[in-house]
């Protein structure tokens, strides 16, 4: 089968280049440049590719003219500006890209002659938060107050209403979270940057250290785009749908800080940051119970060996391993469990 995936130079995105490989798939990857030192570069991850191409997603006409080229069997959109504080700084890119770039790509799909499926990847944030401690469903309102938060519920929207109007292979919209795993070098974000700083025995600022969030592994998020995607070939299967850990693994930021900095020692350390000058949420969960029962899909790994894994990966690497052979590893034993 010959997957096309937007976004495959990013941390999900080259996960995901390395899962599918694993499953005997041809890949292609439509997406911008990797960033400096990305789990992309340093994995030489587009030697896997059939087709490495740099295109913007707001480009439409290049965009259609290269998905129609490559003509895929399976699409899926990960391709996004993902942050959340830079949705604040540059609220025009993160809407464009969000919210008119997915419209791109479900309009470059509609003439793709070979398509069988559609994924297109929103995010946990679509939904309109109200703190609430149960975790949403996928029936639960839509909403946004941030920049990024309200350009994924556009998305998310946007793709709903596209498969009700236009002709288009079958399509489902996947939700997921706090994904967190080795490779990322994403700013703003709270692994890369207590790795980072611990590799460096620099005392690390966290934001929002009472925020509570849902932990998960990206190979189980991964996981369950994967089984999502055989569904939509198999069974037709569409609608939206929820991937999240269980309760057991929605943990504050400092409890994850200090897990990390507890097994990591050499005098690892953090501190709180002052965060008054922009908001995010204190509370954010998902429901999956709707995959748990309908598609069999369930989390592998706890929130403990969530983050051993991903301290694993980056402590092997940085004692000289090579990444490609770590990410590899990991997946080959993640798929054994």
């Amino acid at each position: 089968m010959h997957f096309l995936v937007t976004g495959h130079t990013g941390f999900k995105g080259t996960w995901l280049i390395y899962f599918l490989k694993e499953l005997g798939h041809e890949v292609s990857g439509i997406s911008l440049d990797p960033l400096k030192d990305s789990l992309f570069t340093s994995t030489n991850a587009s030697e896997l590719l059939k087709n490495d191409l740099r295109v913007d997603i707001r480009n439409a006409k290049e965009l259609s003219q290269n998905i129609e080229k490559l003509n895929p069997e399976v699409l899926m959109h990960l391709a996004a500006q993902p942050l959340v504080r830079k949705s604040y700084l540059d609220p025009r890119e993160t809407i464009e890209t969000n919210a008119i770039g997915t419209f791109n790509v479900l309009e470059a799909a509609s003439k793709v002659k070979n398509l069988k499926a559609n994924l297109i990847i929103t995010t946990d944030k679509v939904y309109k938060n109200v703190n609430q401690i149960e975790g949403y469903v996928e029936t639960d309102p839509l909403g946004g107050e941030d920049p990024y938060s309200a350009s994924k519920a556009m998305a998310d929207l946007v793709t709903q209403s596209f498969v009700k109007s236009f002709k288009l292979a079958p399509t489902a919209i996947a939700r997921a979270g706090n994904v967190i795993g080795g490779g990322d070098v994403s700013q703003d974000r709270l692994i890369p940057d207590l790795i980072k700083g611990f590799e460096k025995k620099e005392t690390v600022n966290i934001r929002y250290p009472n925020a509570v969030r849902p932990w998960q592994h990206v190979l189980d998020c991964l996981n369950g785009y994967i089984v999502l995607a055989e569904n939509v070939l198999s069974r037709n299967l569409q609608s939206e749908w929820n991937f999240g850990p269980d309760k057991n693994s929605f943990k504050t930021v400092k409890e994850v800080a200090d897990f990390l900095k507890n097994q990591w020692g050499e005098k690892a350390d953090w501190k709180a940051q002052d965060t008054s000058d922009l908001a995010e949420a204190e509370l954010l969960s998902l429901d999956a119970t709707k995959a748990q029962r309908e598609l069999g899909w369930k989390n592998k790994l706890n929130f403990e060996q969530t983050l051993m894994w991903t301290l694993n990966w980056h402590k092997q690497v940085l004692s000289g391993e090579n990444p490609r052979e770590v990410t590899s590893k990991q997946i080959l034993e993640f798929m054994k469990i």
